[in-house]
């Protein structure tokens, strides 16, 4: 008996080792969780053979690169603050070859609902005042620029101010219906646009359809079609875009600036993703004859006589407002998902 129970004795003894030790296998605490890292940093560029704003190309309807970098500290994972730098090549009257943007703003999420708001700072680097008139020798300016070296001389008869940077306040709201769709109401306003002295004002709805990640199965290609309706409005220039000389010592027929043509605006496209690529088809166009464009752009290649409005009496059109495709080829990319 004794025996048996010194055998008993054993077994309990290797059986609740082993247990014991299976116990704390299974007991393993879990690894920590990784502490929350607020900040970010989103960055990417593109290439264009267009770079068309709000309807109106920025670079004569040729080929143009862009730039940005936007750091990004997030509150909560429902608040994300923002400051950013872009950059875009451009084509203006006045010579200006870029545009170079500052913003920030405050990113709040609701649920479905995802708001923007902030300020955007349009800089363009670079330009001269573009006069119509040639003084003495031939040397532009006199009309509405200084007589310089510097001046640029339209002979189209329109004019352009040195400086045309300006600042808009824009809010922004997103409603994601469901995986696929979601639509959007944009609002920007500035008290100066493109530092003409009229005011603007531009409204629009958005709406995006994002196909399910397994139309083109495993390859990892994915697709949307999106599209925006819009519509800008504009105050009245001051009195340098009214007086504008369209013979030398005659001003021109608005003394007190010109009331520039509110215009419609739309575009749909279809785009193409793979990892942090996107290639964007587009078709954008505007309700805005080539007279009203004309007026509006003071484009350097405006030409004709026929394009007469109230606004511009001079014929002289433009097609920097008109139907454009546009296909850009984009990356982005941010620090926490892509660089870790």
């Amino acid at each position: 008996m004794k025996k048996v129970a010194l055998l008993a004795t054993a077994l309990a003894m290797v059986t609740g080792s082993a247990f014991a030790a299976d116990m704390a296998v299974k007991a393993k605490k879990a690894p920590p969780v990784a502490a929350f890292d607020p900040w970010d940093i989103a960055f990417g560029g593109a290439v264009m053979n267009d770079y068309i704003f709000r309807g109106v190309t920025q670079s004569n309807h040729k080929p143009s690169v862009a730039a940005y970098f936007e750091p990004r500290y997030n509150v909560t994972k429902d608040l994300q603050l923002y400051v950013g730098l872009s950059a875009e090549s451009i084509s203006f009257a006045n010579r200006a070859a870029a545009e170079v943007d500052i913003y920030g703003g405050i990113r709040p999420t609701f649920g479905a609902f995802a708001f923007d708001i902030g300020v955007w700072g349009y800089l363009y680097p670079g330009g001269n005042c573009a006069d119509n008139v040639l003084a003495a020798g031939n040397i532009p300016g006199g009309g509405v620029c200084p007589v310089s070296t510097n001046t640029i001389f339209l002979a189209n008869g329109n004019v352009m101010k040195k400086d045309v940077s300006f600042f808009e306040v824009y809010g922004k709201v997103t409603y994601t219906i469901n995986d696929n769709w979601s639509v959007g109401v944009n609002e920007y306003y500035s008290p100066n646009f493109l530092n003409s002295g009229a005011w603007g004002d531009y409204a629009s709805i958005t709406a995006k359809y994002t196909a399910p990640s397994t139309v083109f199965g495993s390859s990892g290609v994915g697709m949307y079609v999106s599209g925006e309706f819009g519509r800008q409005f504009l105050g009245t220039s001051d009195a340098f875009y009214g007086t504008a000389f369209t013979n030398p010592g005659f001003a021109g027929p608005f003394p007190n600036g010109i009331k520039y043509a509110d215009y419609n605006t739309w575009n749909i496209g279809i785009g193409f993703t793979y990892k942090v690529f996107t290639l964007d088809l587009r078709y954008s166009d505007t309700d805005l004859n080539k007279g009203n464009c004309n007026a509006f752009t003071s484009a350097f290649n405006g030409s004709g006589t026929t394009n007469i409005t109230s606004i511009n009496p001079t014929g002289v059109g433009s097609n920097w407002c008109g139907a454009a495709g546009i296909a850009k080829l984009s990356f982005d990319l941010t620090a926490m998902t892509n660089l870790k």
